[in-house]
């Protein structure tokens, strides 16, 4: 059956072509067929961008560019691997014939391959005596990861509890310069730390990373293309890298890290045995000093030291580190709701989306001080985490036009829109919100001042304003009476308007306006 292809996927094809890989290799890497490595190559240099251009597009305007599927169907190959296992398990038993295991295999199978091919597979895959290949590693190429099968541990200073820690080792095979940190376990967490602390440490980053099938890294082992976990290939996105898993129960795809770790034992291990440690920081301060001693020793045949190397190799063949440490990721999905939030539950908190995906479900990514709102593979929202419970944290750009305006009300915007009717109508205003305790309670007062503006016109309104503040009163009645009656142009006795503007009875219509009789 045929799959698409993640958009990370196309991302990291374009970048192992940029470094030079061939197009075999790029397949290698990925898991991927040459001929669909081939296919979209040809599309990515048919497209109207550069290939460094397309690597800044979102993941979907790539989805939306390339939707070519890949061809890798290994179902019935995997079916043949699985049955040659139980062939091969038969074997030693009296009687046994491969022609007879053919015939069950071919009854079986909707698809089977010839009996020709059921034999040379076989013959493949247990070979009679089976050789060793010594490996021939690039300067910079990759970096192997793994985790010693023995633990440390440190002691509970308050309990006296014992607890054991993992040991995460990471190696340069060209320099056999090495890496080595404890931390409390083999997460997800703790395993994209030592990673990050790893190329921190070789200041710089290969152009691969291969790691174990550790859950940590893998979602679903497989011999052939394994599946990796989604914050790993963030992780490798955001370093300019790819991850490249080795293949299940082959202990020789990392056969140097496999010796680092076996050298960790003699080097880091045996010297502290005696050491009692109450935390993981000073446990990982003496790994430190024993490690730089283990990484300046000389090599016996080589005359020259792992730091020696990785300065003279390695190094200058390192990419530069991005500008920021990457940060872990997590995923959860919320609907937007009415008001243009999305309930973020891990902090019981809301947060402002445009409010044209009102009602859509969108997919949260968040790390310790960013949150960030994805719909359709595309981001349509970014804040700073707040942990507060209840919250409501809001971009003004997200609302609707009623809603920005509403938000935007304050004395300062009253004031600012009194402006086109004339002085004496900001006059006033500054007047109506003198008491700053509750300003909320005249918003409604003022834009029924500057809706005379609008009713009355602004030279009458700023007449009528000037005479309520020569009064010393700030109030919404006064103003309308003194415009009704046409008075903002007498010379009125303001004891008569005052008491006059007391007596009128007020009636509320059905949008709440007041207005006299």
């Amino acid at each position: 059956m045929s799959k698409t292809l993640d958009p990370m996927d196309l991302k990291q094809i374009i970048t192992l072509h940029l470094d030079g890989l061939s197009n075999r290799k790029i397949g290698e890497t990925l898991g991927i067929s040459r001929n669909t490595i081939n296919r979209y190559l040809q599309l990515f240099k048919g497209s109207d961008r550069p290939l460094r251009a397309l690597l800044q597009l979102d993941e979907a305007c790539l989805r939306e560019q390339f939707p070519v599927k890949t061809t890798i169907d290994n179902d019935r190959y995997n079916e043949l691997m699985l049955y040659l296992q139980h062939v091969h398990q038969q074997c030693s038993h009296p009687g046994f014939t491969f022609l007879y295991h053919y015939q069950e295999y071919a009854s079986a199978c909707s698809s089977p391959y010839s009996y020709t091919q059921f034999m040379a597979h076989y013959r493949a895959k247990y070979a009679r005596e089976k050789g060793s290949m010594k490996l021939n590693h690039q300067a910079g190429h990759e970096m192997f990861v793994d985790y010693t099968g023995k633990k440390m541990t440190v002691v509970d200073r308050q309990t006296g509890e014992v607890c054991e820690v993992e040991v995460f080792v990471a190696i340069l095979p060209c320099s056999q310069y090495t890496y080595v940190e404890a931390c409390d376990s083999q997460k997800r967490g703790d395993f994209l730390s030592c990673l990050g602390n790893a190329l921190e440490f070789f200041d710089g980053v290969p152009k691969a990373i291969v790691s174990d099938n550790l859950k940590s890294a893998v979602t679903k082992a497989s011999k052939y293309e394994a599946d990796i976990n989604r914050s790993l290939k963030d992780f490798a996105r955001h370093y300019n890298c790819v991850i490249n898993p080795t293949r299940s129960y082959s202990p020789q795809d990392k056969a140097l890290v496999e010796n680092a770790v076996h050298l960790t034992y003699q080097r880091i291990f045996y010297p502290l045995r005696e050491i009692t440690f109450f935390s993981l920081c000073d446990l990982n301060k003496e790994i430190r000093k024993q490690l730089q001693v283990y990484n300046d020793l000389l090599f016996q045949r080589k005359q020259a030291s792992r730091k020696e190397l990785y300065q003279s190799l390695d190094r200058g063949y390192l990419k530069p580190l991005p500008g920021s440490r990457y940060q872990l990721k997590d995923y959860t999905r919320a609907k937007v709701q009415k008001m243009g939030y999305v309930f973020f539950s891990p902090d019981k908190a809301y947060y402002s989306v445009p409010y044209r995906y009102i009602g859509h479900q969108t997919q949260i990514h968040y790390t310790d001080d960013i949150i960030e709102v994805y719909y359709n593979h595309q981001r349509i929202a970014s804040h700073h985490r707040n942990p507060v419970k209840g919250a409501y944290i809001t971009n003004k750009d997200h609302l609707s036009s009623t809603h920005k305006a509403y938000s935007e009300w304050s004395p300062e915007f009253f004031q600012k829109a009194a402006l086109r009717y004339g002085e004496a109508v900001v006059s006033f205003m500054k007047g109506l919100f003198a008491n700053p305790d509750y300003p909320e309670i005249n918003y409604k007062r003022a834009q029924g001042i500057l809706a005379m503006g609008r009713d009355h016109g602004g030279d009458r309104l700023n007449k009528a304003c000037k005479r309520a503040c020569d009064l010393a009163e700030y109030r919404y009645t006064l103003v309308k009476n003194i415009l009704i009656n046409k008075q903002e142009e007498l010379e009125l006795d303001v004891e008569k308007l005052a008491d006059q503007s007391s007596h009128i009875p007020v009636h509320e219509n059905i949008r709440g306006a007041r207005y006299y009789q």
